[in-house]
């Protein structure tokens, strides 16, 4: 390790130094101390390093840290802190509590407030194997009430327990008071659910699965059902390369530039290449956002098979989705790019130079959906963007990455 280097630079410059590393060797590196304190300069570095990683990382540090044969002191602090940042990659906007409760200080673990205003106090525990207070917990959340940040009509508790078998503490919940205002889930089953999302595209969808962590009255169970078939069917939409099959073309066997490959390893290997040429620190958002841990810099990429036009040409077909138009407008820097048949054929577009063609490009709307047909033509080793009839095509291979 080099002195005096912060995790998040040291991840930007040497991953493999972090890669492999334990939870625990992580937290040693961190700061001066590499102890983890309220309000410590390695509690600061440990928290902006996981704000860099793959959601893979935070799932195995989770486990790191409830594995009873490897435990350590802050094992649950670090716990603490790595759930919180599930919660930021589930959309929720984050407040960090302490480690450790004092006197005038809310004692929380997480304070998570949805898009729509709800506001879930979130509880950590690495085992239920100590009876809970409830009525602790409910008077953190009645304090935030209290300070204005919420209501009590758009508040409830979430309980993030180290296992999964719960029972005694189920029955706790269910025997007290505050059982409708309390939700608990596993570890395991939270980092699933940001998996989950991390798979979906569809910002409804999305907001579903915020959703299913808030109380609610499951006597009618329809909106559960919507939900797994909602995330469901975009799931395996996203398990082809192609975002939408064109029925006017059939698809080759396989790229000139190699053989077809899985969604997922497609679409990492485009940002690894994407990061690589431009220094930019992404973390994925959904199966084709990523951005940067402060929001500044936006990435949609999106991948396609190769589609024969007949010889010597072919090429590639991509929905472009109002919903991602919206997105990459919120950031001061943001991208598109194009994996067409292989990541060794990715184009990559500002966004500015990209949206103005937009409105010469053929549209499908439906009542849930809008989205323009980016269909890209491949000959004679050029690149050029089809456009709506009468349109010259645009020429691409100045935006190929190298």
């Amino acid at each position: 390790m080099v002195e005096n280097v912060s995790l998040t630079d040291l991840w930007k410059s040497s991953k493999w130094q972090l890669e492999d590393k334990h939870i625990q060797q992580i937290i040693a590196f961190a700061g001066r101390s590499g102890r983890l304190r309220d309000g410590n300069d390695s509690s600061e570095e440990l928290r902006e390093y996981l704000t860099q990683v793959p959601s893979d990382f935070l799932s195995r540090y989770a486990e790191e840290c409830l594995d009873p044969k490897g435990r350590f002191d802050n094992s649950g602090l670090a716990l603490q802190d790595i759930i919180n940042q599930v919660g930021n990659r589930l959309g929720f906007n984050v407040t960090s509590g302490r480690y450790r409760g004092t006197t005038g200080q809310i004692g929380f673990d997480g304070a998570w407030l949805s898009a729509e205003g709800h506001l879930i106090v979130v509880e950590v525990k690495t085992t239920d194997a100590y009876r809970l207070d409830l009525n602790v917990i409910a008077n953190y959340r009645r304090a935030l009430i209290m300070e204005g940040k919420s209501t009590g009509d758009c508040s409830s508790i979430l309980i993030v327990v180290g296992r999964e078998d719960t029972g005694d503490l189920e029955a706790q919940i269910r025997g007290s008071r505050h059982a409708w205002d309390i939700r608990l889930i596993s570890v395991d089953a939270l980092t699933r659910l940001m998996k989950l999302k991390e798979e979906v595209d569809d910002p409804k969808i999305v907001r579903k699965i915020g959703d299913i962590l808030i109380p609610r009255e499951f006597t009618k169970l329809d909106g559960i059902i919507d939900i797994v078939f909602s995330a469901a069917e975009d799931v395996l939409q996203g398990d082809t390369l192609l975002e939408r099959s064109d029925p006017a073309e059939t698809p080759t066997k396989k790229s000139p530039t190699g053989p077809i490959l899985l969604a997922g390893t497609f679409h990492e290997l485009c940002l690894s290449r994407i990061e690589q040429s431009t220094g930019m620190l992404l973390v994925k958002k959904s199966r084709t956002t990523y951005q940067s841990s402060d929001s500044s810099k936006a990435l949609i990429c999106m991948t396609s098979k190769e589609y024969a036009s007949g010889s010597p040409s072919s090429h590639y077909w991509f929905g472009f989705h109002r919903y991602q138009k919206e997105i990459l407008e919120t950031c001061s820097a943001s991208y598109v790019a194009f994996g067409c048949g292989s990541e060794r054929q990715l184009l990559l577009i500002p966004f500015p130079d990209f949206v103005p063609w937009l409105d010469e490009m053929n549209t499908t709307t439906s009542p849930d959906d809008y989205y323009w047909h980016v269909r890209i033509l491949a000959k004679d080793g050029d690149l050029t963007l089809l456009r709506k009839p009468g349109y010259e095509p645009i020429q691409l291979s100045s935006f190929l990455l190298h």
